[in-house]
């Protein structure tokens, strides 16, 4: 585990990250509900009882257990990005039991991954850490290349194999986004049926999105709304990329052309530039916080574990629960990974480091 200071040396010129006291949205504004999230926020709600014991397992596991954040590690990517192009770094987790032997060994408080991952050792780890099974996928064998979220797996099977929770992605914005609303909205409610709690992963995907070099894929003021629609079917835990720009709806506005609806207060009142607030903004738009912010990991690069902490200092500055991180960690030798998760526990560990 990371000390202060080595996480402040790790964000260098950025470490004025934790120095940030001026956000847009106050925290008081918030609905923080630190460690104990299921009694202060789900015991109100209409998750029955089993989805609350399998929220409060998820929250009492690993090495953040009691905290109220959150250290998941999600690795779909043998379908989302190919499992030659995911895994031929490290060949290591072309076998499925080392997926879940890194969670665990990096303490993380639970594993997603897919049904053939999960259900090839269910009998011998589902017990042992949360099992989160992603429930649909977009496949890349498809010639050319299509973007869809399809179902591959049953909330039965996830049922069936002991899992704790179920994920699923939708793709707001795209063509399809209307058909996976649906079909995501009821899979969540037939999960809460069966006791098992849900996560959204909540990306955006349309072409319009990207205009003149800048990409708004990962904007604020569109990841935010996606949030909303996200908390609306009904997810108790969002996934979202760490945002990188804002002014989406302006962009998609400009030339007289019309596009969904926003205020200029979004980006004067409610945000600003600096990222703990652009995250916040995301926040806020899941009932100001009473629904959790998890953000992900990203693709890994040349400085994985100064980059992981960065995100992580931001997720949690800005009044998020954690990170779900897979391609730094299991793109890296099992020894590098669990220290990359473990760094990013740290920050959540660290007590000098607070919501902004």
């Amino acid at each position: 585990m990371l000390q202060t200071k080595q996480i402040q040396e790790l964000l260098g010129a950025e470490s004025t990250l934790l120095e940030f006291s001026s956000p847009k949205i106050s925290k008081n504004s918030l609905v923080l509900s630190g460690k104990d999230i299921v009694d202060n926020v789900f015991i109100s709600s209409d998750r029955n009882n089993r989805v609350l014991g399998n929220l409060n397992r998820l929250y009492h596991s690993g090495n953040l257990s009691g905290t109220g954040y959150l250290s998941i590690l999600p690795v779909d990517q043998g379908i989302e990005h190919s499992a030659g192009a995911s895994f031929a770094k490290n060949p290591l987790y072309f076998d499925a039991e080392n997926i879940v032997k890194l969670a665990i060994e990096a303490g993380c408080n639970g594993v997603a991954s897919t049904l053939g991952v999960l259900g090839i050792v269910s009998r011998k780890y589902a017990h042992k850490i949360p099992f989160i099974v992603k429930l649909n996928h977009n496949e890349l064998l498809t010639s050319p290349n299509t973007f869809d979220q399809i179902p591959f797996a049953s909330v039965d099977q996830a049922y069936e194999m002991g899992a704790a929770g179920v994920g699923a992605t939708i793709y707001f914005g795209s063509a399809e986004s209307d058909r996976q609303i649906i079909e995501i909205s009821k899979t969540f409610a037939y999960a809460h049926k069966k006791g098992m709690f849900t996560i959204l992963w909540c990306y955006l995907r349309n072409s319009d999105f990207k205009n003149g070099g800048e990409d708004y894929h990962a904007a604020a003021d569109l990841t935010g709304q996606a949030n909303h629609l996200g908390v609306t079917i009904e997810a108790d835990i969002i996934k979202q990329k760490l945002p990188e720009n804002n002014g989406g709806y302006r962009m998609l506005n400009a030339d007289g052309h019309k596009f969904g609806k926003y205020d200029e207060r979004m980006y004067t009142e409610l945000c600003s530039e600096n990222p703990i607030d652009l995250t916040r903004y995301q926040l806020i738009n899941q009932y100001a916080g009473r629904i959790p912010l998890i953000n992900s990991g990203g693709a890994s690069g040349d400085n994985d574990i100064a980059a992981a902490v960065r995100t992580a200092v931001i997720n949690k500055r800005a009044g998020g629960s954690g990170l779900i991180l897979g391609r730094k960690a299991f793109q890296k030798p099992f020894k590098e990974g669990v220290e990359i998760i473990e760094a990013v526990q740290s920050v959540y560990l660290d007590k000098t480091i607070t919501i902004a």
